[in-house]
Order: structure tokens, then C-alpha cells, then sequence
């Protein structure tokens, strides 16, 4: 096995845990907060703006199972990378797009892809996904964790998550864990 790290901020971590859970080769996701100032925040802190985290997951992989070019294109494809600090009706710094990378290869990967995205015009709009440099990792409080799954009907999950994950399915069978289509 060829275990990788890396963190993607994409709107609220509940949806982008959700679909990582189901990737071939995705090993572990923890939900958490990166890419502020305070040290330790809680929820409520990162909801009011002023620490300057990002949402994120941060997502163990075997890369001889999904390759980094793979997960960078799902995590992509599965939110919108052209609205400044918002996904849908979530809206603050804390619901920005970014990818925290911890190698040249990450960061490599991460702008050939905006590259490649915008050459072929696929959004109408400009990517303004953030590309850094990972910094401090803050795993957030356990209710947080593996949200979907623990709580398949609360309102969020069925109207926001659920048809995400659908759309994923959709567009990419191929990589979903095949004990998850039977």
C-alpha cells in the first residue's frame, strides 16, 4: 500500500466526508478545521468567521488504489470551485474551496487540474479554489464525524448530502467500493 494524506476544504465537511467514504481506495476521513489563526477552535468558533479555518477533511488514501489526480478531480467535480466562501446556502470563509497540500506533488497536481478545468471550460465561472500549504490540523468534535452515516434522515442529510452523493454515483460508478453498490 502506498498511504497518502491530503485535505480538501469544499463547503460543509458532513457532504465531502460523505462522498470520500465512498471512494475506492479512501483508507480514513477525519472532519476537522485548518487554514486559521486559533488554536484548538470549536464549531461555534469556526461558524462565526473570525478564526480564519476552513471546513476540511482530511483524507487517507491508497494511492495504488485511486490515484491523487482521481481524488483531486472528485474532490472538483463534487462542488461548486467557482463561489468565493460559499456552497449552496452555506455561506462564510469557513465554506471556502481550498485544497491544503502537504508535497510539491499535491500542489503540482492540484493546479494542473485548475489548469486542465479551465482550459476546457468546464464551469462558466473562474476557479477560486485556494491552493496552500497544509497547516495545523484540528480534528473537530465527534458528533462531527462520519455525520451521514450516523444520521441518514435528519433534513440536511436527505436534501443536501443525499442528492449529492446520487450525483456522484452518477458521474463516477467506477469509483465507488464495490460493497457499496450491492
Amino acid at each position: 500500500m502506498n498511504i497518502q494524506k491530503i485535505t480538501f476544504g469544499s463547503g460543509c465537511f458532513w457532504c465531502t466526508e460523505a462522498i470520500f467514504q465512498t471512494v475506492k481506495g479512501v483508507r480514513a476521513i477525519v472532519s476537522g478545521y485548518m487554514g486559521g489563526q486559533t488554536k484548538n477552535p470549536t464549531y461555534e468558533q469556526i461558524c462565526s468567521g473570525n478564526t480564519g479555518h476552513a471546513e476540511v477533511v482530511e483524507i487517507e488514501y491508497d494511492a495504488d488504489a485511486v490515484s491523487l489526480d482521481e481524488i483531486v478531480l472528485i474532490f472538483f467535480k463534487t462542488h461548486d470551485a467557482t463561489t468565493l466562501n460559499r456552497q449552496g446556502n452555506d455561506v462564510g470563509t469557513q465554506y471556502r474551496s481550498a485544497i491544503f497540500y502537504t508535497t510539491d506533488e499535491q500542489k503540482q497536481a492540484a493546479e494542473a487540474m485548475i489548469k486542465k478545468l479551465t482550459d476546457e471550460h468546464v464551469f462558466s465561472k473562474p476557479i477560486v479554489t485556494e491552493v496552500t500549504p497544509a497547516s495545523e490540523f484540528y480534528k473537530a468534535e465527534d458528533y462531527h464525524q462520519n455525520y451521514f452515516n450516523e444520521n441518514p434522515v435528519k433534513p440536511y442529510c436527505s436534501f443536501v448530502i443525499q442528492p449529492k452523493l446520487n450525483k456522484f454515483a452518477k458521474d463516477f460508478l467506477d469509483k465507488i467500493k464495490p460493497e457499496l453498490l450491492s
